[in-house]
């Protein structure tokens, strides 16, 4: 029952289940009491709010997963997508009065057209072209449309709050940290859900081809425009559900949230934890995040006796990271994600692991 070789398929459908066997149902079984019971169940605030910081950077770098690890497509300028999400959402329920569940939808298709809009490019370049191209959404998206008038809409100058009670999905009231937890545990779910559906089908495959050759995928057959520009709708979609997250838990939304440095950000994340894989996402918003949050027990205490050291905490957190991305290019390639595997492979194979 826990090898490879014990578990034999008579379908197709066996062959491409989620889940082979009982020791993996198993599995995952726990990982769900663990997400849904044992966390909140603690009562630790801290805890559910790093959790929360967690599967905000997941649904912030599953988008930029898609583009450079599934299709190819160089992008530093995500958080521009996130943005719009954020915003729409926002706008609809504060001005329109729309529900948290259809502002989410709105956002997810906002977000989506936006990026493809500046998607258009990659039809005809590649490359650094591409990255300058997803620079320019990002400032003219943030800096110039959203800071400049966006903003203004209604009177409410640099940022949109939301009162107590504006975020409900139908009777509940996302008013606390812990049903936030709980939102984010669902969105995670679904989108990764979803995305990975998504690349078992005929889509995936055809990114996937882009990604290898572009060149030889339209000798092929793929329509590599049309499938490059889906590739950037899905990963806009996921970055204003991202935004549209993230506003039910600060309750106001301001464009210092969306700076240029939160799109080189989520990029890291996915070198980190793996290119071109789920897992990785979720490997690396998890390393990125607790590394931060370790750091903070490292410099309160010395910040004493370098008081300096807490002012220039967000020095020694940049420098943190750059340095984490430095060792992993270095030393893991490959990102977490295929450590994780050769782990499972090695698990998986026992005794016979040579």
């Amino acid at each position: 029952m826990y090898t490879p070789a014990a578990v034999y398929h008579e379908r197709y459908r066996q062959d491409h289940a989620w889940w082979q066997s009982a020791f993996v149902r198993g599995k995952m079984v726990l990982m769900f009491l663990l997400l849904l019971v044992a966390i909140p169940a603690t009562g630790s605030l801290y805890l559910i709010s790093v959790a929360n910081v967690i599967g905000y950077t997941i649904l912030s770098a599953m988008g930029v997963q898609l583009l450079i690890g599934y299709c190819g497509q160089l992008t530093l300028g995500h958080a521009a997508f996130i943005a719009v999400g954020a915003y729409v959402s926002a706008i609809a329920m504060l001005q329109y009065g729309i529900g948290y569940p259809v502002s989410l939808l709105m956002a997810a298709v906002a977000a989506g057209l936006w990026s493809v809009l500046f998607g258009l490019p990659s039809a005809r370049v590649k490359g650094f072209y591409l990255i300058m191209t997803t620079m320019a959404a990002q400032f003219i998206t943030v800096d110039f449309l959203i800071t400049q008038y966006v903003s203004q809409i209604g009177g409410r100058g640099h940022y949109f709050s939301l009162p107590p009670g504006t975020i409900t999905i139908g009777p509940w009231v996302l008013d606390s940290d812990v049903k936030v937890y709980y939102l984010m545990v669902l969105l995670v779910s679904l989108c990764h859900l979803g995305m990975a559906n998504l690349l078992r089908t005929r889509v995936g495959r055809a990114w996937i081809a882009i990604r290898d050759n572009d060149v030889a995928a339209e000798a092929m057959g793929v329509n590599i425009v049309w499938y490059k520009l889906l590739a950037f709708f899905v990963a806009g979609a996921l970055g204003g559900v991202a935004g549209a997250f993230w506003i039910s838990s600060l309750f106001f939304v301001s464009p210092e949230h969306f700076q240029w440095g939160w799109s080189l950000w989520i990029v890291g994340v996915i070198l980190i934890g793996g290119v071109g894989s789920l897992h990785g996402t979720v490997f690396g918003a998890m390393f990125i995040t607790l590394l931060l949050e370790g750091l903070k027990f490292v410099v309160i205490p010395l910040s004493e006796v370098f008081p300096q050291l807490m002012e220039k905490f967000l020095n020694v957190k940049e420098a943190a990271f750059g340095l984490a991305i430095v060792l992993f290019l270095l030393y893991e390639p490959k990102g977490l994600a295929y450590r994780w595997e050769q782990m499972k492979h090695y698990f998986n194979l026992w005794p016979f692991s040579y």
